[in-house]
């Protein structure tokens, strides 16, 4: 098969292509911005024709979660308008579409892990506008999965994992929240399986996917350092109300991957074994 992956030099992008190598029996076109605009709907479309593509991998968003409250246009415009276009092109030359979206498209009011149906409710302008762009996908583009993710971390880019492992080097203490529950989710499993996907035909629909397990930010930051051997900086709780941030975030955003896991057959990692292996390749670098 012949693939677009957009946003290929993000976190998940970069995944995508090293995994590539263990796909050799497709054909890759790997973009990021300065080769392909996906708010440009002439260049999408030129794209996906002349390129003759088969599946279209949109790793591209606007995900700096506080800068979107401030940044509405500009977020709506990556995270909405531009899986409209690539649902569309792909639509009109008969390619399918995987869509990442997020954890945000709900507000974390529940207490059991979220299933693929349970009503969408953000309350922040990152989750209104991907939320928006599972739509768009959706309703323009009749072979389409979104696959909604959390806690994204890899070897790649800025993330929570690097993070915490620069400040614990530097500081005595840090305080990290404790009462948002998630999984974090190392971005080669979510690869994994979104190759999975692609390998054994795409089936339409909404899919969750995080890795095993779940945790607080605090005790995911507790990990790291003991996983880092970071042993000089005390990390103490904070409640949500001491950090403040001009975005809201789901107190509870656990996934239920049930489906994903049934219907391609996956084994997902937990999350301090995948942890582990991304710390591992940091330290060797």
């Amino acid at each position: 098969m012949r693939i677009l992956v957009t946003g290929a030099n993000g976190q998940l992008g970069n995944e995508m292509q090293v995994l590539a190598k263990e796909n050799p029996q497709h054909t890759y076109f790997f973009t990021d911005v300065q080769e392909l605009d996906i708010c440009d709907e002439h260049a999408v479309r030129a794209c996906i024709a002349g390129n003759q593509i088969d599946v279209v991998v949109n790793c591209a968003a606007f995900t700096a979660v506080d800068k979107a409250e401030d940044n509405e246009e500009l977020c709506r415009k990556l995270n909405e308008e531009a899986p409209g276009i690539l649902a569309r092109a792909a639509q009109a030359y008969g390619a399918a579409m995987i869509q990442v979206s997020t954890d945000y498209v709900f507000d974390g009011t529940a207490h059991i892990p979220y299933k693929e149906d349970c009503m969408p409710c953000p309350n922040s302008v990152y989750g209104f506008t991907k939320l928006g762009g599972e739509k768009e996908v959706m309703q323009n583009c009749e072979k389409a999965m979104v696959i909604r993710t959390a806690w994204l971390y890899s070897i790649y880019g800025n993330n929570f994992v690097k993070t915490m492992i620069r400040l614990g080097r530097e500081r005595e203490s840090l305080g990290v929240v404790f009462d948002q529950i998630g999984t974090p989710t190392y971005a080669k499993d979510l690869a994994v399986a979104i190759y999975a996907a692609i390998n054994q035909g795409i089936i339409p629909g909404i899919y969750h996917f995080s890795d095993e397990g779940v945790c607080s930010w605090y005790d995911f930051t507790v990990a790291i350092h003991r996983i880092a051997g970071i042993t000089t900086c005390k990390v103490s709780p904070l409640h949500t109300d001491e950090y403040p941030a001009k975005a809201p975030r789901p107190h509870y955003s656990v996934l239920d991957k049930t489906k994903i896991k049934n219907t391609f057959g996956i084994h997902i990692p937990h999350w301090e074994e995948s942890l582990k292996v991304c710390i591992d390749k940091l330290n060797a670098q």
